[in-house]
């Protein structure tokens, strides 16, 4: 039994849902219900639920594994203890690349919804500049040791939800049944339209991984964290249908070439206040999250280094206690990532890229069940095997829908790892045949 003093600190069960909802509603809904409604029209509502049923049976293969661990380091340790330390190294380094390719892609975001403002920005030498600027600033900032502040994650939540829960209850009213025919644009279904809508639009629902990683510090974690899961995936996914929705509802076929849909229906009924309100939402939401995640990236580079995953001078601190090197090799190469390509094609890359996490985790419960069966677990998952088997064959089904290009930015953080895995080997050996000596 955990002590009375432990249990203060604990996720109560109404913390797990605010944590889940916060860590999954951001800027992807707020830019993205144009790209499923130019594949699939008024059909995209059903591309949202696919999309949430393989994110839940994801989360529940990750709050399984995260039972069986203490520590921090989710997905890593999950692999490393499944596998073994290759594989481990391969999931962890991973990792800091995932977070390197979302920071990219937030500042590609901020730099598209501020284009229905300043036009400039809409350009492709605009985006660039921009999105530049906002890595590099942000990259000095932290070098300075300027830390993220509390009142800047409240201010995200505040700013991403108010606007959303307008927008629903004012667009509801407004709604045109004639905008929801045809069921799919032209009239008819395009073949191959569904996978590349449901990658793209798998981005709004990553996050989730954040809150059942975190499993070990909530208060009775058996019972809560499935009914939390279920209630924060109604939600994200009641939130997200009510806007695709909306959208279709106010904007018809206006809605697949609208770059911040929201902002344009909005606008469309509630004139400059309902477009002005929606976009400082969203510029706030994003940028919020930007600033949290360029403080937060390199710090996943300092923890490679610090477990021996990655080269020392990585954990490098300055006199403000910033991870100077890190924050460099993380924003240099996060640049690169946003200079090469729009919000769109990003969001799919970081979609992609996620899976290289959440398959070696539903695989690992596979092991588990027969390794660790007789290892106390406070969260049974229901069905044994089926859910786990279920996630990995959607999840490889829809990674065949991306092109190669596509898949080789996400994935291409496994083959730069190889060698760092046989270089940090080679080090530990020699400085282990040093000590011996």
């Amino acid at each position: 039994m955990k002590a009375a003093t432990n249990q203060k600190n604990e996720l109560g069960f109404s913390s797990i849902i605010l944590l889940g909802i916060n860590g999954i509603i951001g800027s992807g809904i707020f830019l993205l219900p144009n790209a499923a409604a130019k594949l699939m029209g008024t059909a995209s509502i059903f591309v949202l639920i696919f999309d949430a049923l393989l994110v839940f049976a994801i989360a529940l293969c990750f709050a399984k594994s995260a039972t069986y661990f203490e520590a921090n380091g989710g997905p890593y340790l999950y692999a490393k203890d499944a596998f073994g330390g290759f594989v481990g190294f391969e999931v962890g380094f991973v990792t800091w690349a995932i977070r390197i390719i979302a920071e990219a892609t937030m500042a590609v975001a901020f730099t598209t919804a501020l284009g229905s403002i300043f036009p400039y920005a809409a350009t492709t030498i605009g985006k660039d500049v921009i999105a530049a600027t906002l890595i590099i600033l942000l990259a000095i900032m932290n070098i300075a040791g300027v830390r993220v502040s509390k009142v800047v994650n409240n201010v995200i939540t505040v700013s991403k939800l108010i606007p959303l829960v307008l927008f629903i209850a004012i667009g509801i009213w407004f709604i045109k049944g004639g905008n929801f025919t045809p069921l799919f644009p032209g009239g008819h279904y395009t073949s191959g339209s569904f996978g590349p809508a449901a990658v793209t639009m798998f981005y709004a629902f990553t996050g989730f991984e954040g809150v059942v990683v975190a499993a070990g510090d909530m208060r009775d974690p058996e019972h809560n964290l499935p009914r939390a899961l279920v209630i924060v995936m109604l939600i994200v996914l009641a939130f997200y249908l009510l806007i695709q929705v909306v959208c279709t509802g106010i904007l018809g076929a206006d809605l697949a070439n609208s770059t911040t849909p929201i902002q344009a229906a909005f606008g469309r009924i509630a004139g400059s206040f309902g477009s002005a309100l929606v976009e400082a939402g969203t510029l706030l939401s994003t940028g919020g999250l930007l600033v949290a995640s360029s403080y937060i990236t390199p710090r996943s580079g300092v923890a490679l280094a610090e477990n021996g995953m990655m080269p020392p001078a990585l954990a490098k601190v300055n006199k403000k206690d910033g991870p100077w090197v890190s924050i460099i090799v993380s924003s240099t190469l996060g640049l690169i990532v946003a200079l090469s390509g729009t919000f769109n094609y990003l969001a799919q890359i970081s979609a992609i890229s996620r899976f290289a996490q959440y398959i070696p985790t539903c695989l690992a419960v596979l092991v588990f069940m027969k390794t660790k069966k007789g290892v106390p677990s406070n969260f049974h998952l229901p069905f044994g095997p089926v859910i786990p088997v279920l996630a990995i064959v959607v999840s490889i089904w829809l990674l065949t829908q991306v092109t190669l290009i596509q898949f080789a930015w996400g994935f291409g953080a496994l083959a730069i790892a190889v060698p760092f895995y046989f270089l940090m080997a080679y080090n530990k050996t020699r400085r282990e045949r040093q000590e011996a000596e």
